[in-house]
């Protein structure tokens, strides 16, 4: 069983999808791996540290591709300019392809590797079990994320974090408000915190208040009768209703907060609006929005994907992919994901087994044997 690993074209992207350390522990469970020339280059890993890993490290993408049973990847397959060629089009097939395809938000690229045979799982399907803990690859990057955001708030920040007594009189600390407390929003409030921002925390799912709480934030609570937490532990799509009622609660707090930092997402949805332009408008100058959630439509309602911008003197970040910033640390938790969902499919005599029975690759699973087999996906191409 042959893996690929090919160089990240996603523009911006720093990330590579398995890493030496990954790569000989692999290589013991029986894979032969391929990776292409300074795929691992910008996450700080040489060439020689993954032949000194066992792989072979090849030049020619296509003879890379072309060897390829599985193909491991980070970001979604994608038109390669130098090549004039969709990355598609170069993996054989029958393969099977292992990224972050986001098949609810191109489904049509789900449609295409079905046409052309390659059989697809992606990792942000993988369901939030305790067998798949291991294999979270949202989460692990969402762990980053939520970090790297709190370090480029207060870099634009003009103030400091912490409170300070000093002969020259008191400096107040910074006030952080942090918009959904899922992974990325849990670590950014723990990492203010230990610079010393009071931090509050608004999130649609009451239950997540004592998980907020036990981490030193204050929680912004919107008392609601609604169920707005699936079946996977993912945020449900709230009611208008809901939304506007949550708005006008948050008003108050994000207009006072020195910084706001948003992480709102829902599978397969456009990003909520949470902080309005009438809010920003009404910030202290000076202050700080980032926006977790551009890459799906954003939300900040002024921010703009891939831009640090300021409107109404108020710094709005809008970085896509934070996970990219700290390429070392996040190519190595998404490598040993991988490494483990690899691991799940060997069978006991250490074959290579796509087994759809197993919980983890059903639902995980997108593509297989031409066919989109992915539900939600599969709604959507028929609407």
């Amino acid at each position: 069983m042959i893996l690929a690993v090919p160089k990240e074209i996603m523009p911006g992207e720093n990330r590579v999808a398995l890493t030496p350390d990954v790569v000989s522990k692999l290589i013991k469970k029986g894979f032969e791996i391929y990776v292409q020339k300074e795929a691992g280059l910008k996450a700080g890993f040489r060439d020689p540290e993954y032949e000194s890993s066992g792989a072979v490290v090849v030049s020619d993408v296509k003879e890379l591709f072309g060897k390829a049973d599985v193909v491991l990847k980070v970001q979604r397959p994608l038109f390669n300019e130098e090549l004039n060629q969709k990355e598609t089009d170069l993996i054989k097939k029958g393969a099977l392809l292992i990224t972050f395809m986001y098949s609810l938000h191109y489904p049509d690229l789900a449609k295409e590797c079905a046409e052309k045979g390659i059989n697809v799982i992606s990792m942000d399907a993988i369901p939030r079990i305790t067998l798949a803990q291991k294999m979270d690859a949202l989460s692990s990057q969402a762990n980053i994320a939520g970090y790297k955001a709190v370090l480029m708030t207060a870099n634009e920040l003009g103030k400091i974090f912490p409170l300070m007594m000093t002969a020259a009189g008191t400096i107040h600390p910074a006030k952080v408000v942090i918009m959904g407390a899922g992974v990325a929003g849990l670590q950014a409030l723990g990492t203010a915190r230990r610079l010393g921002a009071i931090v509050e925390v608004s999130d649609i799912r009451p239950a997540v208040k004592e998980e907020v709480q036990s981490l030193g934030g204050r929680f912004i609570e919107v008392e609601t009768d609604e169920s707005l937490q699936d079946e996977n532990g993912y945020a449900k799509e709230a009611s208008p209703e809901f939304l506007e009622k949550q708005k006008q609660l948050i008003f108050k707090h994000v207009t006072e907060a020195d910084i706001v930092i948003t992480t709102a997402l829902v599978p397969g949805k456009k990003a909520p609006i949470l902080v309005t332009e009438e809010m920003v408008k009404n910030m202290r100058p000076g202050s700080v929005v980032l926006d977790m959630a551009t890459e799906f439509g954003g939300n900040c309602e002024i921010s703009e994907k891939g831009k640090t911008v300021k409107k109404y003197d108020v710094t709005i970040i809008g970085e896509p992919n934070l996970p990219s910033l700290v390429p070392t640390h996040a190519s190595e938790m998404y490598a040993r994901n991988l490494q483990a969902l690899l691991e799940h499919m060997l069978d006991r005599e250490g074959n290579f087994n796509l087994n759809l029975e197993s919980e983890i690759i059903g639902k995980s699973i997108i593509v297989h044997n031409g066919e989109v087999v992915h539900e939600r996906t599969n709604a959507l191409l028929e609407n």
